[in-house]
Parts: C-alpha cells; structure tokens; sequence
C-alpha cells in the first residue's frame, strides 16, 4: 500500500508539472501520501481516482482506487463523490 502511495504522489507531481488548466470549479488542495494514510486509518471515506492509463492502473493501484483516465473526467464528473473527500492520483 505505501508503495502504491507513494507511486500516487510522484503520478502527482508529473501532473502537477503540466501546463496549468483552468482554475477548478471546486476548492482544490494537495495531499501528502501519509497525510492520506492517516485519513484512511482514522476512517475518513475517500472517492480514490486513479487517473493514469489503465495499463498503469492495472500493473499497480492504491487499494479501493477506481480507474479514470484522466482525459475522460470531464465526461465523467457526475460519477465522482460530493460528499466525500475526492483524490486524484
């Protein structure tokens, strides 16, 4: 698991190293690998996004993490949870 972690954050940086998007319609803020482990120990609920290619989401995921590339989050939007916290990895 904290292997799949830490894989999510480094998944994280190279995203976060694209161009910039437009700003989100949403507060958006950025998680620490064991600042989300603690959450999950303490049993906060967690709509967990992998948004990689699905080859890499099949090779290795964070346990529970559901598979959305990220070129279908638009389309997919109504599917991700508003009332739980959202990760995108």
């Amino acid at each position: 698991m904290r292997r799949a972690l830490i894989a999510a954050v480094a998944g994280g940086v190279l995203l976060a190293g694209a161009a910039p998007a437009a700003p989100p319609e949403y507060p958006v803020s950025f998680i620490k690998v064991d600042e989300l482990k603690v959450l999950l120990d303490l049993g906060t609920k967690a709509d967990i996004l992998d948004v990689r290619h699905w080859t890499s989401y099949a090779e290795s995921h964070i346990q529970g993490a559901r598979s959305m590339p990220l070129r279908t989050v638009a389309e997919r939007a109504k599917e991700i949870s508003k009332t739980s916290l959202a990760v995108f990895y």
